[in-house]
Parts: structure tokens; C-alpha cells; sequence
């Protein structure tokens, strides 16, 4: 018998499960992806692609391979291992030497599992995952597969979940291991999604960096042996985004097989491919193994995070539409899910920490002036906290500083329409402070050590419930107290001396960290509902899907400058939209790098993101002011476009002399191109500028200068860019059906 069950998605069935064949299809719009329960009970993987149709085990094949151990069920067949077929779920200690997906040390202290399918239920809607970020979806708009496996010997139970949401052409993978034995055992390894292809010759792309300088793009061939990115830092980090891309040899923006692996969660993680000995291809993506060991006791769960997949045979660019997308509107939540952000300014390059409440509401007179929604007061107001050294855990208002109360400082900023946010780093502590002389034991801290520092601070041991309880009652005390509509959540520290004294087994602690802070903030977007929270970790440091669930935009770098975020930027568009790209224009000569860059060209890059301002507004001219004003008119005009758009990008700023990209209306009526000069030599040659998305039996209009253009001809043919007038010079240019 065949089971089936319908969703919408043009007519295609989103899950099959065929009784007689024991396979499971997942059918999204455009790709199918198949796995099949063979003979022994294993569950292998048959076939992620374009839309296919019928059983393709004929995929499999069986030699004999000297030195690949066979299952004793195979009896005399030597045909047959798990170490040359393609897996689901593998596991450590069952004959397959590849990477494992799970890795269990027993109660005996040995390493094996062994998982074999038992059952699976089929079920109308998408899978949440309690305390974890996730991708969420109704009845009409998704479906779940849960497929149970078991280990007979141990009793442990690994659950397979499957989201499928065909409109996206988006899965979803997670795990649940569940104790159901009688004794204790310890999860040393899981990642929640594997993808084995049987044959092709990939590059696998990936996104590496450093602070102020993240997500730069990397392709290199997939090589015989492991190539593996991942974070021992606590968080997803600056070093390597947990997002991969596993793409065809010839694979490019606009054509060719590629695939996707984006984790949901926003500490230590680990990406993974492999060659194997037989040209087949592994992909891997899940929790970093290092520092991880966590006990699942009898009746116990552990819950891994999410992996969202996607696949498309039409390039780079459609993948990224894909994650875009899906992270757009079924990732990010709340009320600025959709709602064009306010235009912000932060006081932080405008003071740093020397400023007063005088300081603030001259930055809101001038803000006001410029046509600018809010001003952010940034780190500085609380404790005795006027540089890195001290102050910070301690949060209350220095009403001294400030000359008066926080909430009277809101009022008077209110009370000239703007908008009031703030800056917190609840996660932190500096020795000087009053709450880590009142609690010592409540940081991370290895006993009869001297603990590692970082920015002057340690790291709040978010794993005990009593600490974040704690930081939770101090910071929305300090909410409560105004009209508070944004709040800029940081984090400068990777996380070290990984011990707590509220648990004996510490291999937990870095997990349950993450989990505290999801907690965290699961009650801060409860309790202010209407709050925008802009996540960041030094800028690009824990920029991942995870915390975009709960702050739809993070700030992208704590590099400003106008060039360098065109690459990092451009690395960001490869896995996450525009709208949870935090980018302000910052002041020239700019504060990280020195460059001098056009006020207009720091615009064009800032709008490839949520949009505000880095800088002194008091030290402006009044024409400076003015081109402001007219700025942020612009962006309002264009807002709605570069958040819900489609975006593409135009060039690669690494090989190119030009970074170019364009938002393009979901009906194709509206475009904006964006490009902004990277080199200039003497004599130079004519850049073009080819917008991609349009209609071909279209006709478009510059809406500035008049100019008619065919979408066909435009595609194929592009703009030329007017000589360059000076460095750095940008451009913008908006199209209109007519």
C-alpha cells in the first residue's frame, strides 16, 4: 500500500511514503529529495534533485570492497556495507568509516550504535523544536515526516524530522535522541542533516573571516579526505559562517546544480565534506564535537538543531533566493518581520563612551534635522561604565551621567518624534563590577585557574537558569522605565574556561549556554512584543539563522567602511537577505579603515541592509546635513523594494572592478542597481552593469534620466557606468515597467 499525504504546492504531494518499495519522497515545488528502509532495516538515501517521479534505488549498487566491513545480518554476502552506501543518519560503529552523523559512548564505555528503522508518522504542518529556533510553518503551508530509528542493543531511539515546505523549495532536518534504555549514555557527536551523493565532482563554497572582515567568499574542489569549517568559540563566530554550499564543478549565478546547508543555531558548530575512497560525496552540517559530551539518562531527550536544505539546478543566485526567503518570512518573527525598519542613528562612533544625556538629545536635535526615526544610546550609561574596564553587569542607570532619569531622557527625545533605543551586553561581566563581586561563581571559570579575558570582561554562565532569571529581571527593569522601542543586543567575547559550577558534567555547558540565551530572549520578545532587537556579537560574530528567530536584523560588521562591506556584504547574500543585514554610512575617513569614500557611496552599501547612520551628526556642515535628509527620503522610497525584493548579484567584488547588485519587485515591474567602483586605473575601461530578473518583452524606464530599455536587450547587453569621477565612486539606478 502506498501512503500518501496532499499539500498545497501546484499538485505535487509534498510526502509519499510507498509500503511496497519502503520509500519516502519529499516533493517541494522544483526538487525531489527520496531515501528508502532496505532489507536490514537501514535507511539510505537515494536521490536529492530536480522533480523526479518512481522508485530510484536503482541508484544503489553492491561490490565487494576489500577492507568495508559488512552488517552480520549480510551473512556471506561481502557486497554489501554501510561504508560505500549512501546513509541518512550514519552512525560511529556500524561499519561505515566515513564521518559519522551520531556518535554515542555507551554505558560500558564502548562507541557504537546501530540504528535501524522502526516507524514514522506523517503529519500536517512544520515541526517545532522546544527551547531551539526553527523554521515554522502552518497546515497549508508545510508538512512533517518523523522517522524513528532504534538501536536494539542500547535501546536508544535517533528521530529523523523532515520539514517540507514546497513553495520554498526548503527541508528541513533535526534530530531527537531519546533515551528509551536503561542506562545512561552520552551523545558525543550529531549533526542534524547529512547528504550523501553517489557521484559528481563538487566545489564546496564557504564563508570564512575574522572580525571586521567577515563571510568572505571561498570555492575551492571538494578533495579526496575532509574539508571542514566549524566554531570552538561558543558562538557561530566571525571565523566561519555555519552556512555551505556543496555546487557542481560548473555550477554558476545563474545555472548549475548546487546545495545548501544553513544551521539554525548560533553557537559552536561543524560543516562537513568528504571524498570518500570511492568518488562519492558527503555533506555534513551540525554541533561542534569539541568540548561536547552530553548525558542522556534513561527517559531522557536531547534535541539537536535545525539544518534548512535547499537545491536548485538554476545557480547561485536561485539558492540564495531560496534561503532569502525562507529566513525572510518563515525564520524571522514579529511585528518588523515585513515592516520597513526606522532609520537609525547610533551614538556609538558619533562618543563612544564620553558622552552625557546633553550628548544624546543633541543627537536626537540632529537627527531630527536630518530626517532620521530614532537615536540609539549605546554602551555607557549604566554602572560605572566610561570605558572597557568596568561597569558592565551592573544594570542600572548612572543618572549622574546622564543628569537625570533614563525615563526623562526618553521623554525629552520622544517629545521631538524620535524614537529612543539602547544597548546591552547581558551576557558579560567585567571583574569591577558589583555583580561579579556579589557572584564570582556565576561566570564561566575553571576552579584554581586564572580565568581568560577578552575585552576586559568574562562570560556569564548562561547554562544555570538562576543567571539568566537574574539578568532578565535587571533588563526589563531597566525597559520598563521609557518608551524603549529598539534595543541592540551584544556579545564581545568568544566563549573559554568552559566550566560550571552548576552542573557536574560539564561537557553540556556549551549547548545549554546557547539554550540560555535562546531563553533570554524567547521572554524579552514575549514580554515586547513591539521591540525591534538588532543581534550582535562585535559586529559579524554570531550573524546566523539562529538569532535571526528572534532579531531580525543583526549588525552585519563592525566594519563600516564603505568597500570592505561591499565583500562582506556580498558574502552575507550568499545565506541570509538583505533585511537582517544591519549596515549604517559611516563617517570618512572611516574609523576601522581609514579610507575616504563618497557620502553617496556609503549610502548605495548601507542600503543593502537595514540601513542607518555610524557618526557624528553635530560635526556635519548644514549641506551635509541636507544630502542626509535627502538620503534617508531615498531609502524610505526604496525600502519597501530592498527588503521584500528579489535580490541578485551582478558581479563578484573579488575578481571585478565593480560590486554591482539589484533588487528586482516579486511582479518584475521595479528594479534598482546598485554599483560601486572598487578600482580605478588611468584610461579606463567601460564597466556594464547587467541587471538579471527582468521581463524580456518588457520595456523598462530610467526613472532619472528617461532612458527606454528592452528587458531582453538590458539582460543581455547591460548599462555602461559612466567614467568614474573620483574613487569609490557609485551608482543607483531605478527601473521602471512602462
Amino acid at each position: 500500500m502506498t501512503e500518501i499525504r496532499m499539500i498545497k504546492g501546484e499538485g505535487h504531494m509534498a510526502i509519499i511514503y510507498d509500503d511496497r518499495k519502503k520509500t519516502f519522497t519529499l516533493n517541494t515545488e522544483s526538487t525531489t529529495y527520496q531515501m528508502q528502509v532496505d532489507r536490514y532495516g537501514f535507511l539510505l538515501h537515494l536521490y536529492y534533485g530536480k522533480l523526479a517521479e518512481g522508485c530510484m534505488d536503482y541508484v544503489l549498487t553492491y561490490y565487494d570492497r576489500g577492507f568495508s566491513g559488512n552488517p552480520y545480518e549480510a551473512g556471506k554476502d561481502r557486497t554489501y556495507s554501510l561504508d560505500a552506501l549512501p546513509q541518512e543518519f550514519p552512525c560511529r560503529g556500524n561499519g561505515d568509516f566515513r564521518a559519522a552523523a551520531l556518535t554515542v559512548r555507551n554505558a560500558d564505555g564502548t562507541y557504537c550504535c546501530d540504528m535501524r528503522y522502526r516507524s514514522h508518522v506523517i503529519v500536517k504542518g512544520k515541526y517545532d523544536l522546544p527551547g531551539l529556533p526553527a523554521v515554522y510553518g502552518t497546515e497549508q503551508e508545510a508538512q512533517t515526516l518523523e522517522i524513528t530509528m532504534e538501536d536494539s542493543a542500547s535501546g536508544l531511539q535517533a528521530v529523523l524530522l523532515y520539514g517540507v515546505l514546497p513553495e520554498l523549495d526548503i527541508i528541513t532536518r533535526s534530530v531527537r535522541i531519546v533515551n528509551a534504555g536503561e542506562k545512561k549514555v552520552y551523545i558525543e557527536n550529531i549533526q542534524s542533516a547529512c547528504l550523501d551523493l553517489l557521484s559528481g565532482n563538487y566545489d564546496v563554497i564557504s564563508f570564512y573571516g575574522r572580525h571586521a572582515m567577515e563571510r568572505n567568499f571561498q570555492r575551492i574542489p571538494v578533495p579526496h579526505g575532509s574539508f571542514r569549517i566549524g566554531s570552538r568559540r561558543g558562538t557561530s563566530s566571525h571565523q566561519y559562517s555555519p552556512f555551505m554550499i556543496l555546487a557542481d564543478k560548473n555550477a554558476t549565478e545563474d545555472a548549475g546544480s548546487c546545495y545548501a546547508m544553513n544551521f539554525v543555531y548560533s553557537g559552536g558548530f561543524s560543516g562537513e565534506a568528504e571524498k570518500d575512497q570511492f568518488n562519492q560525496t558527503r555533506m555534513m552540517m551540525g554541533l561542534q564535537d569539541e568540548l561536547f559530551s552530553y548525558p542522556a539518562a534513561p527517559g531522557e531527550t536531547f534535541q539537536a538543531p535545525e539544518v534548512i536544505l535547499s537545491y536548485t539546478d538554476k545557480g547561485l543566485n536561485r539558492l540564495s533566493q531560496h534561503m532569502h526567503r525562507c529566513i525572510r518570512t518563515h525564520v524571522c518573527r514579529g511585528k518588523y518581520r515585513d515592516a520597513v525598519r526606522p532609520v537609525l542613528v547610533n551614538s556609538w562612533e558619533a562618543a563612544y563612551f564620553d558622552f552625557t544625556g546633553e550628548t544624546i538629545r543633541k543627537l536626537a536635535e540632529d537627527a531630527k534635522e536630518c530626517g532620521i526615526d530614532m537615536v540609539v544610546m549605546d554602551d555607557g550609561w549604566f554602572g560605572s561604565r566610561d570605558g572597557d574596564f568596568s561597569g558592565l553587569g551592573d544594570w542600572h542607570v548612572n543618572e549622574e551621567k546622564l543628569g537625570g532619569t533614563l525615563r526623562d531622557l526618553i521623554r525629552q527625545i520622544n517629545d521631538m518624534g524620535i524614537k529612543f533605543g539602547i544597548w546591552i551586553e547581558p551576557e558579560m561581566v567585567n571583574e569591577d563590577s558589583d555583580l561579579y563581586r556579589a557572584h564570582p561563581d556565576w561566570v564561566l571559570s575553571v576552579p584554581g585557574r586564572k580565568p581568560v579575558r577578552a575585552r576586559y570582561q568574562l562570560v556569564l554562565d548562561f547554562s544555570r537558569k538562576e543567571v539568566v532569571d537574574a539578568l532578565f529581571e535587571q533588563i526589563c527593569k531597566i525597559l520598563d522605565q521609557g518608551n524603549i522601542e529598539y534595543v541592540k543586543w551584544d556579545m564581545n567575547r568568544s566563549l573559554s574556561d568552559v566550566y560550571s559550577a552548576g552542573t557536574e558534567e560539564q561537557g553540556r555547558v556549551l549547548y545549554d549556554y546557547v539554550l540560555g540565551v535562546y531563553d533570554f530572549l524567547e521572554r524579552l520578545t514575549a514580554r515586547y512584543p513591539d521591540l525591534l532587537i538588532e543581534g550582535c556579537s562585535g559586529g559579524g560574530g554570531r550573524f546566523d539563522a539562529g538569532m535571526m528567530y528572534y532579531t531580525p536584523q543583526i549588525w552585519c560588521s563592525d566594519n563600516t567602511d564603505a568597500v570592505d562591506r561591499v565583500k562582506i556584504q556580498y558574502g552575507s547574500s550568499f545565506g541570509y537577505p538583505v533585511s537582517a543585514v544591519g549596515a549604517h554610512v559611516s563617517a570618512s575617513p572611516n574609523h576601522q579603515t581609514g579610507r575616504r569614500t563618497p557620502m553617496y557611496t556609503r549610502t548605495v552599501t548601507a542600503m543593502a541592509g537595514t540601513f542607518g547612520y555610524e557618526l557624528n551628526l553635530g560635526a556635519l556642515s548644514g549641506e551635509e546635513k541636507k544630502e542626509i535628509r535627502q538620503q534617508t527620503d531615498l531609502y524610505r522610497k526604496y525600502a519597501p523594494l530592498i527588503q521584500n525584493g528579489t535580490y541578485y548579484r551582478l558581479s563578484n567584488p573579488y575578481e571585478d572592478e565593480i560590486g554591482a547588485w539589484a533588487f528586482v519587485s516579486e511582479d518584475r515591474r521595479k528594479v534598482l542597481l546598485n554599483a560601486v567602483t572598487l578600482d580605478v586605473h588611468g584610461n579606463m575601461t567601460v564597466n556594464y552593469i547587467k541587471p538579471k530578473g527582468l521581463k524580456e518583452d518588457a520595456v523598462y524606464e530610467d526613472m532619472s534620466s528617461g532612458q527606454r530599455y528592452c528587458g531582453a536587450a538590458l539582460m543581455e547587453a547591460g548599462i555602461p557606468l559612466p567614467a568614474a569621477a573620483c574613487e569609490y565612486e557609485a551608482y543607483q539606478i531605478y527601473l521602471e515597467e512602462v
